[in-house]
């Protein structure tokens, strides 16, 4: 009596479970990209509000609240720290957490360096109205600018450009499109496709994700003085990503480049001494 051969089964069983598994893996890695896809927005920016009490009221009062509006209506706020005899006027673009008080004890070291300085909210931030995307945040900063020479009486391609990390992309989206007197970067990065396939890298992020922030792409168009810092140990937006916007800069246009390296900095460490030693050496050689 004949019998088939017991072996025969094992592979087809083997195919079936390798199938299933590379289909599971499959379904699983489409649907985390479908919710990254869905919740970008909220994985990128995170804001929050404040809501105007009067601790804020208590610290010399420096500052002047500003409201202002982007071109769709969206009603936005800011803070002007105004010096009298100003060295430059500077619009400092902040991350993509928090919201301007966050930024008060940087500002109000900045104006000390003889600067008049106007940190604002981008929309959903602070007392701003509205929800941050892309396109509304590059829209806010021209606002802000606006603003700002209104404020200033300084025309805007002499303003100075001057953002961090989130900040960062938006100071150069600003200056390269549309000049600056000077551009400062900190702890900024290339594009925001780089920085999601370092936090997401078995995922094709960077084909798929509609905010681009793309400061590569855009930086070599900027002619002027420009500054930037990173620290070395940052986890969030890694060295090398700053380092390769670096790389693009311009170098044949005869302004000052500087790329300052912090030591053993992290992503939200405050900048050392010898940085604002340096950007007040820069301040100094602005045209």
């Amino acid at each position: 009596m004949s019998q088939a051969p017991a072996s025969t089964s094992t592979p087809r069983r083997s195919f079936r479970w390798f199938y299933s598994g590379i289909r599971v893996t499959l379904l699983t890695a489409l649907c985390c990209l479908l919710l990254l896809m869905i919740f970008e927005e909220r994985l990128i920016f995170f804001p929050s509000k404040y809501d105007g009490s009067p601790f804020w009221q208590l610290h010399g009062r420096v500052y002047q609240d500003v409201y202002f509006e982007a071109d769709d209506g969206t009603q936005l706020h800011g803070w002007y720290f105004a010096h009298e005899a100003p060295r430059a006027v500077v619009l400092f673009s902040h991350g993509n957490a928090g919201n301007i008080t966050h930024r008060l004890e940087m500002a109000n070291r900045l104006r000390g360096m003889g600067l008049s300085v106007f940190v604002f909210d981008y929309r959903g931030y602070g007392r701003s109205q509205g929800r941050p995307h892309e396109k509304g945040v590059l829209a806010d900063a021209r606002a802000a600018r606006r603003a700002l020479a209104r404020l200033s009486g300084v025309p805007e391609s002499d303003i100075v450009q001057m953002g961090r990390s989130l900040g960062g992309a938006v100071a150069v989206d600003l200056a390269a499109r549309d000049g600056a007197r000077g551009l400062v970067v900190e702890s900024t990065f290339s594009s925001m496709p780089e920085v999601a396939a370092v936090h997401y890298p078995l995922l094709p992020v960077q084909r798929f994700m509609r905010t681009r922030l793309d400061s590569l792409s855009i930086i070599g168009a900027y002619r002027g003085p420009y500054l930037q810092s990173h620290g070395d140990s940052d986890t969030i937006v890694p060295f090398h990503l700053g380092k390769r916007l670096y790389d693009a800069v311009e170098t044949d246009n005869g302004f000052f480049r500087k790329f300052f390296v912090i030591p053993g900095g992290e992503h939200n460490d405050p900048q050392p001494d010898d940085y604002y030693r340096l950007l007040d050496a820069f301040i100094e050689r602005l045209p």
